[in-house]
């Protein structure tokens, strides 16, 4: 696997990802994290990933030369998390293609997230996950080092907030 830098012509690749995983989650039962409509069908949900990719810094997985995973990362956090009292590394989207499941593709991107943190000389790297489906995901950050530290919701959305200091 190689990451290299990402951009906007990544959004394509990026959304497909994301109708990926959202018809996965969907054929098993895990419709709360993100619905059940892919990504790509709403222009509201084109213009996020967009945004994201225009106001952060993307990173792409690829294996074999074929994107296999992205993750968008930001001095910013969402605007539903606290604020901190010192400079940080936001991961606002990570997401790999479930061809890929199993190959490590986002815990490459994760460790990467952790290098760029400290190339940049920040000491914390954050994330926020969905908290439902038996927290699959929160247990997913915790196996790649990441601390849970305060849950939230946003309307009936349960989220979690996540930690780890580099």
């Amino acid at each position: 696997m190689e990451i290299r830098r990402g951009g906007p012509a990544d959004v394509p690749r990026i959304l497909e990802m994301l109708d990926e995983a959202v018809e996965w989650l969907v054929a098993h039962g895990r419709s709360g994290q993100w619905g059940t409509d892919p990504w790509s069908a709403t222009q509201k949900r084109q213009d996020q990933i967009a945004g994201l990719v225009d106001g952060g810094t993307t990173w792409i997985a690829e294996v074999d030369g074929r994107a296999a995973g992205a993750m968008v990362v930001s001095p910013e956090r969402q605007p539903y998390v606290p604020a901190v009292d010192e400079p940080e590394l936001y991961i606002n989207l990570l997401v790999s293609s479930r061809k890929y499941a199993g190959n490590g593709v986002g815990s490459g991107l994760l460790a990467h997230a952790r290098q760029e943190a400290e190339r940049l000389g920040v000491g914390l790297l954050r994330v926020d996950c969905y908290a439902g489906s038996e927290g699959r995901l929160v247990d997913y950050y915790r196996r790649n080092g990441f601390t849970a530290t305060s849950p939230f919701t946003v309307g009936d959305w349960p989220g979690q907030l996540l930690v780890q200091r580099i």
